[in-house]
């Protein structure tokens, strides 16, 4: 018999599967609380319910949504990346990394992704197929586990790991209501950011739903030759239009964009693509992350240098344009998006 995803359902849908089995609706909530407060992983830890009931929900449910298959910590100990197994095989992953005030996870919403960035491992990969709901929340709640036996716990939730979120929005939407809902995770919509590539139409259905969630673009070139040489994406939605629709969203939502930039030495790093990158930005309510390339086997380019980055990000700086210098993370243990999941797919396809 095939399980559904015990982290498939939204509450009304737990109401309705009870009413369903002549139960109270209470029990509904109480599920619920066992899933996203009390992190419980097996049905004979829920005590509050009735044996047959406890019963019922392992007949009906799959509770291990997804299996950690490799974990590796990173030398100095903040950074945890997990590679999980899914139900077909298909593998995904997670990174968990700790900051002084923060325990920030990066989750994916695909198995590979469609957009083909060339400096992206997992648009190196291809994409295979979707994430549901459930399997996007089953990696907050691994990572919630693990932090709690240390008594910490997830402070934010970074939607960009493997895949491209707005390509499979419903989903990824979903999932984060879940987290966020006031009887379970509780995890605050702030606490969560969402980085597309840069799909036009799913940053004005994101704009005209008026989300408190923050929204980051993959950007990486200030003109649309360059953008489209590394991001496909761009040769559908170019620049000026992705530009023009950031500046929708902030009519409409008030809210700021983060424009991620990963600095690659002699390409996106000189002084003329910040300049670039600051008249393109001006006037518009945002802020540029900007990361040293994290290496892939897929892509011969390198890393910029301290020097260079600093330079950059002076420039937008006294342009009026925000910008951060992002420290590299999990460089030892291959934390950049889909290194570990690519690396695994080759080692079973050449098994």
């Amino acid at each position: 018999m095939s399980h559904t995803n015990i982290y498939d359902l939204d509450l009304p849908q737990w109401v309705e599967t009870l009413k369903q089995w002549q139960q109270p609706a209470f029990r509904a909530k109480q599920i619920w609380n066992g899933l996203y407060r009390q992190y419980w992983s097996q049905p004979e830890q829920f005590l509050q319910l009735p044996a047959p009931l406890r019963q019922k929900l392992e007949e009906s449910f799959d509770f291990k949504v997804i299996e950690p298959a490799l974990t590796l910590d990173s030398s100095d100990g903040q950074t945890r990346k997990t590679l999980f197994r899914l139900h077909d095989g298909r593998q995904i992953e997670a990174v968990l990394m700790r900051y002084e005030d923060r325990r920030t996870l990066c989750i994916s919403t695909q198995v590979g992704c469609a957009m083909g960035c060339t400096f992206c491992a997992t648009g190196q990969m291809g994409f295979k197929r979707h994430l549901s709901s459930g399997e996007i929340v089953a990696q907050v709640i691994h990572y919630a586990r693990v932090l709690r036996e240390s008594n910490e716990q997830v402070t934010n939730v970074v939607v960009m790991g493997m895949g491209e979120p707005f390509h499979n929005y419903d989903n990824t939407l979903a999932a984060i209501d879940r987290l966020n809902h006031p009887d379970g995770c509780n995890l605050g919509a702030r606490r969560f950011t969402i980085s597309t590539s840069g799909l036009i139409p799913a940053i004005q259905r994101f704009a005209s739903e008026k989300r408190q969630i923050n929204l980051a673009i993959s950007l990486h070139a200030s003109v649309d030759e360059a953008r489209s040489a590394v991001m496909p994406v761009n040769r559908r939605y170019p620049i000026a239009d992705l530009i023009n629709a950031c500046r929708e969203y902030v009519e409409a939502t008030g809210r700021r964009v983060t424009f991620e930039w990963a600095l690659i030495h002699g390409v996106n790093d000189t002084p003329a693509e910040a300049s670039r990158l600051a008249a393109l930005l001006k006037g518009l309510l945002c802020h540029v992350n900007a990361i040293p390339l994290n290496p892939t086997e897929g892509f011969d380019g390198k890393s910029t240098t301290h020097t260079r980055a600093e330079t950059f990000r002076e420039i937008l700086e006294n342009a009026g344009i925000p910008c951060t210098i992002r420290i590299r993370r999990g460089i030892d243990i291959q934390a950049g998006c889909g290194q570990l999941a690519t690396q695994a797919e080759k080692e079973q396809n050449s098994g």
